[in-house]
C-alpha cells in the first residue's frame, strides 16, 4: 500500500510539474505572438534560460532557429576575443593602440580642439567607448547625412576598414580620450579593435571567431557575414519595408557583421558570463559604467540595461548586462535572477521593442 501511495504521489508531482512547464511555455509564446503586430514587428525569435528552465520560441514570419543578423551584438564576440588575448598575455587594456596600428591609420585619428590625441588612445578607450571618436556609421558627414541614413533609405553599399577610418577622421571627436564620465558610442572603436585582433593573431577576424568562439561552443549556425549573395539570414525590416543591405552587412565586420540564431546565441551569452571564453573574474572589471543613451550605460565591452526607479518602482525588472544591436537583436544576462536572454524583433526602426519583449519574457519566466 505504501508503495502504491508513493507511486501515486510521484505521478502527481510529475503531472504538476508538466502542467507548470506547459503553462510557462504558453505564457512565453503568447509574449512573442503579441509582439508580432504586422505593423511594426513582422516576426521575432527569442530564447531564454532561468536556472534549469530553457525555452525557445518564434512568431510571425520567423521559423524556429532561423538565422538572423545580430548587428552590434557582434561587439560581444569582439570583446570576448580581446579578453581571451588579454588572458593569454597578448595585450593589456592600457596598451596604446599605436603599439599595433600602422601610422597611416593613426595619423589624424583623434584631433580635438587643435590637439592630436591619437597616440593617447588605448584598448580600454575603444572597448568602453571613452575614446571620444566620432561614429563613422551614425555620425553626420559634411552633407548632414550619415551612413546609417543612406542604408535605411535603401542605398546599400560596401565600405572597407580604411574608408571607415577616413569617415571617422573627417568628423570631429567629441572629447579627449578618457574624459571622466564621458562616453560616446562609436562603431569606429570596434572597427579598430577588429583590426588590432587581426594584427596580433595574424589571422582574419572571422577565423578568430571560428577558432576561439564558434567551434569551441559548437555554434552550428553562427558566422561572420562575408558573402553578399548569402540569403540565409532573415531579411531585416525598416518600418514596413524589407531592408536588403547585404553589401553593408559584409562591411561591418567586428562591429556588427555576425549572423546567428537564438539557440546559438543562448549558448554564447551563457559562455561569455561563466568563464568558458575568458577568465570569469574579468566580468567584474568590465562593469565601469558611463551614460551612453537612455536607459543604457556603457561598460568595458558590455552594456548595462537598467530601468530607472521611476519606471521600475518595485524593482520587478532586473538589471541586465550584455549588448544589443540596431537590428533589434540583443543578448543579455541578469545576475540577480540568473536569467540569460537573447533574440531579435528584426526591426531597424523599432529596436526598443526588443527590450520590451525581453522584460515581458523575464516576467513570464519568473512566474514559473
Amino acid at each position: 500500500m505504501r508503495k502504491v501511495l508513493m507511486l501515486s504521489f510521484s505521478i502527481f508531482q510529475l503531472s504538476y510539474a508538466m502542467a507548470q512547464f506547459n503553462e510557462v511555455n504558453s505564457n512565453l509564446q503568447q509574449v512573442l505572438d503579441k509582439t508580432v503586430d504586422g505593423k511594426k514587428i513582422f516576426g521575432c525569435s527569442f530564447a531564454i534560460k532561468k536556472d534549469s528552465v530553457v525555452w525557445q520560441g518564434a512568431s510571425g514570419n520567423f521559423s524556429l532557429d532561423e538565422p538572423y543578423f545580430i548587428a552590434s551584438t557582434t561587439k560581444l564576440f569582439t570583446t570576448a576575443i580581446i579578453l581571451h588575448l588579454k588572458s593569454a598575455g597578448k595585450l593589456s587594456f592600457e596598451d596604446k593602440i599605436s603599439k599595433y596600428l600602422d601610422k597611416s591609420i593613426m595619423n589624424g585619428l583623434h584631433i580635438y580642439k587643435g590637439k592630436d590625441y591619437s597616440d593617447e588612445l588605448t584598448i580600454q578607450h575603444l572597448l568602453a567607448h571613452t575614446s571620444g571618436l566620432a561614429d563613422y556609421f551614425q555620425g553626420k558627414g559634411a552633407n548632414g547625412k550619415s551612413l546609417e541614413d543612406d542604408i535605411k533609405n535603401g542605398y546599400d553599399q560596401f565600405w572597407t576598414f580604411e574608408q571607415a577610418m577616413e569617415k571617422t577622421k573627417a568628423m570631429k571627436p567629441l572629447f579627449m580620450p578618457g574624459t571622466k564620465h564621458k562616453a560616446n558610442y562609436s562603431d569606429a572603436n570596434f572597427q579598430l579593435l577588429g583590426k588590432i585582433i587581426e594584427i596580433i593573431t595574424n589571422k582574419p577576424y572571422s577565423i578568430n571567431c571560428d577558432e576561439l568562439i564558434i567551434k569551441p561552443l559548437n555554434l552550428s549556425k553562427t558566422y561572420l557575414y562575408q558573402d553578399p549573395t548569402d540569403k540565409a539570414p532573415k531579411t531585416l525590416y525598416y518600418k514596413v519595408n524589407e531592408l536588403h543591405i547585404p553589401k553593408a552587412m559584409t562591411s561591418f565586420g567586428a562591429d556588427g557583421g555576425m549572423v546567428s540564431t537564438s539557440s546559438d546565441m543562448l549558448v554564447f551569452i551563457e559562455a561569455f558570463f561563466t568563464g568558458r571564453l575568458f577568465p570569469k573574474e574579468y566580468i567584474e572589471t568590465l562593469q565601469v559604467w558611463n551614460k551612453i543613451f537612455f536607459p543604457m550605460k556603457s561598460g568595458i565591452g558590455i552594456h548595462l540595461f537598467q530601468l530607472p526607479w521611476i519606471f521600475n518602482p518595485t524593482g520587478a525588472v532586473p538589471s541586465f548586462i550584455g549588448h544589443s544591436g540596431l537590428s533589434g537583436a540583443l543578448a543579455y544576462y541578469s545576475p540577480k535572477e540568473n536569467i540569460y536572454i537573447v533574440g531579435t524583433v528584426n526591426q531597424v526602426a523599432h529596436p526598443d521593442i526588443s527590450f520590451r519583449t525581453m522584460i515581458k519574457l523575464t516576467r513570464a519566466i519568473k512566474k514559473k
